[in-house]
């Protein structure tokens, strides 16, 4: 592996989990735009993504970028996808954990946040991510210079989010970044990035009017964009290539 910046993605392939969403896409125009193939692993609407996905740049003799069905909470889809990927790439250079979901449940309303709810946010936040990694290590070690980007949130450290459940299993994939830092090196690096509040519809009725309150409590004054976080994401592929283990805070200085 080289720590030497990259100015080019060229011939590497980034699969982005949650390829879809905000935060995943803008990951994937930016990681596209510098050469690399993108496969975008999507619970549904895979021709809707492709189509997107079929606009944006493509490297010349990599013509290409893919959308396939997986679910980060189903494992046999994770591993049926690993194995696409392998006969259709040979490679995996870059995992991108985007994927989740959350709801707004007021950290003292105990009672609604029940455990079916409690179990749904942990699996898709925290456990998808394990079996993500897990099921993509043998691609990414074999490249030999893979990285790994978990999408975390500052709730993780700060103990304030959008609800307990989301809060306990942000702060388990900073911890699990570490961990897995150690277990895949020298090959794989692994960085995590946490956003403050981002204006991307992520959490269902926070709109317009919470932003407006959120900015005003924010150093920088503005909440952030996914591009804020995609080009962090971009950062670790390219120019913070001697980190691993470590998380990036991407809040405007909202967690200070």
């Amino acid at each position: 592996m080289s720590f030497e910046p990259l100015p080019s993605l060229h011939g590497r392939v980034a699969v982005i989990t949650g390829g879809k969403g905000a935060i995943g896409f803008a990951s994937a125009e930016r990681l596209a735009a510098l050469g690399a193939r993108i496969v975008s692993l999507d619970r549904s609407d895979c021709a809707a993504t492709q189509a997107r996905l079929d606009a944006l740049p493509q490297a010349p003799h990599a013509s290409w970028h893919l959308a396939l069905q997986a679910s980060v909470t189903d494992s046999a889809s994770l591993g049926q996808a690993a194995q696409a990927i392998q006969e259709k790439t040979g490679r995996c250079d870059i995992l991108i954990n985007s994927a989740g979901f959350t709801k707004s449940v007021p950290a003292n309303d105990l009672e609604d946040l029940d455990d079916a709810l409690f179990d749904a946010i942990v699996q898709s936040n925290l456990r998808g991510v394990f079996a993500t990694v897990r099921a993509f290590a043998p691609l990414l070690k074999a490249s030999g210079d893979g990285l790994i980007v978990n999408v975390s949130s500052i709730a993780g450290f700060t103990g304030t989010g959008s609800n307990l459940a989301y809060v306990a299993a942000k702060a388990g994939v900073d911890v699990l970044t570490q961990s897995l830092a150690k277990v895949l090196a020298p090959h794989v690096r692994v960085l995590a990035i946490s956003p403050g509040v981002v204006d991307s519809g992520f959490v269902p009725g926070r709109g317009a009017d919470f932003n407006a309150k959120a900015a005003a409590t924010i150093p920088l004054q503005r909440v952030g964009t996914v591009q804020d976080i995609a080009s962090a994401i971009e950062a670790c592929a390219t120019t913070m290539r001697f980190a691993t283990g470590t998380r990036f805070v991407i809040d405007g200085g909202r967690s200070l």
